[in-house]
């Protein structure tokens, strides 16, 4: 296992320059440099474009807030709390019904080429076994029988049990 925290992170500009992302992981083909997987939070603050990844599957949970909509060609997506949505990082998709109200979200890129991997908000038990597992705490709990504090992040390989008060994004990844 690895435990990751906060002090792990990085903040970097968003591509479209209307933001800032905390990048929390950051997997790349050796050979190339493109992205397998990376894991990141944002705040989405307005309505507005969201940055192109062309060759990029996109996944977004919204953490807090109240949501938006994410409007595109062919997409009509509700962006509600804790409700992981899927849409292709090469489509212009825009936020829209942020109302003014910030929302900050947990994000899932992946290379189009790979498996999707699976996002599930887990409140407790066992946790999707197979591949490999990126856990995200939303408030202090226990894995297995390390304690996570809310914004660490776990990478596993083996069986995982979720314990204690909090909740955590769990991703299944394959092919990384």
């Amino acid at each position: 296992m690895i435990h990751l925290t906060p002090a792990d992170y990085r903040s970097q500009p968003w591509k479209n320059g209307r933001g800032t992302t905390v990048e929390l992981l950051h997997l790349v083909d050796p050979d190339s440099g493109a992205t397998l997987l990376r894991l990141s939070r944002a705040s989405v603050v307005e309505d507005g474009p969201f940055s192109l990844f062309p060759g990029i599957e996109r996944n977004l949970t919204v953490l807090t807030g109240k949501g938006f909509r994410l409007l595109g060609d062919g997409l009509d997506l509700r962006c509600d709390p804790l409700v992981p949505v899927a849409f292709p990082g090469d489509v212009e998709v825009r936020a829209t019904d942020t109302n003014g109200q910030a929302s900050d979200d947990f994000n899932v890129m992946t290379a189009r080429h790979l498996r999707r991997p699976e996002i599930t908000v887990m409140r407790g038990g066992l946790m999707p076994q197979g591949g490999k597992l990126a856990l995200y705490a939303l408030g202090s709990c226990r894995v297995n029988d390390a304690q996570v504090a809310e914004g660490d992040l776990l990478l596993m390989t083996e069986p995982a049990h979720l314990s204690g008060d909090g909740s955590m994004i769990a991703v299944r990844y394959f092919g990384v």
